[in-house]
């Protein structure tokens, strides 16, 4: 009689303990030669094959077996083998009793179904299937439980992402900068020139275009640029069923920081709607409504720029139309406000921000060496519990209780870290921009040449500028806030001291 062989290992460590591909089909072989049975075609299913694979295989099998109506015989090794689940089942069952002599032989479980098997032996059948099922459905939520484990540790368990390769086994794969091709080096230009306000989501793919990066032949999509830019995993985190994992142990390729100034300018520019082509100097989330703080829609009409309120939400009022230039005129204005033409206070000024420059980095410093230290010291603590309920010290609800307390308090650590790291500022830089612009802020603007420059000087200087009824209201940041308020009201110099005796405040003191 005419027959096929179906061989199947699923996991590397079947293939270790014997029950390997050869192993099988020698077996089935063999019985076959017993039988008197004439091998005409062998499908076999590797330890390393994809559940999309191991489909394919079983359903050519049982459209062979349908189509070759001369074959009446299916052997297998055991009923795991050929079927985990009821709906292959029947498929298997519906080709059986089409015809009285087909038949499947499980030959480790000396177990022949057909048509008139008798009913113990289809209930055997049935039981084997049932367990096989079981242990299917285990074995997915042992792997469910084993992702959730890996991403526990710090290793991301979902698959491909842009500019990285994994290594080791599986199971226990880790990522890696994929050297191999220049992915990453772009995908981290395209987080710095997207987090210097020079550029959009569409500049943005142009311009990695026009450096070398080609993905498919092609340059990247803005949709695609988009979701790198928001994927927490280049700056060493990574998201995984809708959760943010921030102990990612993979090599990061951007910093934090960088990261999630990024984040805060794409939130800007979704507010602006759709990318636009044209460039302008309020643009990119500069300016909002001083109203309803939609951004301000800029475009060229006769020649001249104008912005506008989107108007998203229709209750909004501002609703006329404004010149580039008239707030271009204001903002010079508003630079004049933050110069300080006394001698006296610029000394003081300098003197200030020498100091503050100072308290502020010790400050750094000591707050982050005290958090690594509570942090080593909660590492400790988790390993000492850990070894306590290995020697049956403490039971496991207590280890679990302290497991959790330490593990949050280790989470909470990180995130004052990261605060602190993203407060950290370059005191040095910052001091000699705020001392040269509060004398010239105003003729700086004025020569700069590029757009792009006067854009990254007004991102430096104000937060945000709001538009309302004509007039340009300015949110300042990086200490110019304190700048402003000195000179619009003329007080440079603080009260009298308890002891009465003078003295100058920092205009840059943060706490």
């Amino acid at each position: 009689m005419k027959s096929v062989l179906f061989a199947r290992v699923s996991t590397r460590e079947q293939a270790e303990e014997g029950y390997s591909l050869p192993a099988q089909e020698k077996l089935l072989l063999d019985y076959s030669i017993k039988q008197d049975f004439n091998i005409i075609k062998k499908f076999s299913v590797p330890e390393s094959a994809s559940g999309k694979i191991e489909r394919k295989l079983f359903n050519e099998l049982l459209k062979y077996v349908t189509e070759h109506q001369d074959i009446k015989i299916v052997i297998c090794e055991k009923v795991d083998r050929i079927t985990r689940n009821f709906k292959d089942a029947v498929k298997l069952d519906d080709w059986l009793n089409e015809d009285e002599i087909r038949q499947i032989h499980f030959v480790k479980q000396n177990l022949i179904i057909h048509k008139n098997a008798r009913s113990h032996e289809k209930f055997q059948w049935d039981i084997y299937l049932a367990l096989a099922r079981q242990y299917s459905n285990n074995l997915s939520e042992e792997t469910r439980k084993g992702m959730y484990e890996k991403a526990a540790q710090g290793w991301y368990p979902g698959n491909h992402k842009k500019g990285y390769k994994t290594m080791g086994d599986l199971g226990h794969k880790i990522w890696v900068v994929n050297k191999d091709n220049s992915d990453a080096k772009f995908i981290e230009m395209a987080f710095v020139l997207y987090d210097s306000g020079n550029y959009t989501i569409r500049t943005t793919a142009k311009e990695l275009f026009e450096q070398g990066w080609k993905v498919n032949g092609k340059q990247v999509s803005i949709s695609e640029l988009h979701i790198l830019l928001s994927d927490p995993f280049y700056n060493g985190e990574f998201m995984w069923k809708g959760k943010l994992y921030k102990n990612g142990k993979h090599q990061p390729l951007i910093s934090r920081e960088l990261f999630y100034r990024v984040q805060d300018r794409l939130k800007r520019s979704l507010k602006a709607g759709k990318y636009r082509k044209h460039n302008y100097l309020f643009g990119l989330g500069v300016t909002s409504c001083g109203e309803c703080e939609r951004t301000v829609t800029w475009e060229t009409q006769k020649g001249h720029i104008y912005g506008h309120c989107t108007q998203h939400q229709t209750s909004c009022k501002q609703n006329k139309y404004i010149a580039e230039k008239t707030v271009n005129d204001q903002l010079k204005i508003i630079f004049d406000g933050l110069r300080i033409e006394n001698k006296r206070v610029l000394e003081w000024v300098s003197k200030a921000l020498k100091e503050s420059h100072k308290d502020e980095s010790e400050f750094h410093e000591d707050i982050v060496k005290e958090l690594d230290n509570r942090y080593l010291q909660l590492k400790k603590n988790l390993d000492t519990v850990y070894e306590d309920k290995i020697e049956g010290l403490i039971t496991k609800e207590k280890y679990l209780e302290k497991q959790k307390d330490y593990e949050k308090q280790i989470e909470e650590i990180l995130e004052a870290k990261e605060k602190h790291a993203k407060a950290n500022i370059d005191y040095v830089k910052l001091g000699s921009n705020i001392f040269e612009l509060a004398q010239k802020g105003r003729y700086v603007y004025e020569n700069l040449k590029l757009m792009n420059e006067q854009r990254e000087l007004i991102n430096f200087v104000f937060s945000n500028l709001k538009i309302r009824d004509g007039k340009v209201i300015p949110s300042f940041h990086n200490g110019f806030e304190v700048v402003a308020s000195r000179a619009k009201d003329g007080n440079w110099l603080s009260s009298l001291d308890s002891n009465q005796n003078k003295r100058i405040q920092s205009p840059l003191s943060y706490r």
